[in-house]
């Protein structure tokens, strides 16, 4: 599955990034590039969508 982020830079530096689609699914980096690794681990590795699975939530594309 694909799924559309969206990164802003807060006013730290910070880069935070999201997924429109996947409510408080959010991660971060000091790096744009190290933003998109985390919030990709999220979505896949830390269970976002496996727990959206286990609660009989829909999951969006």
């Amino acid at each position: 599955m694909k799924y559309r982020i969206s990164i802003e830079q807060d006013e730290d530096g910070v880069f935070v990034a999201h997924c429109p689609t996947l409510p408080g699914c959010i991660s971060q980096g000091k790096t744009r590039q190290k933003a998109v690794e985390n919030i990709m681990d999220s979505i896949k590795i830390k269970g976002y969508l496996e727990s959206l699975k286990k609660h009989g939530e829909p999951i969006h594309h």
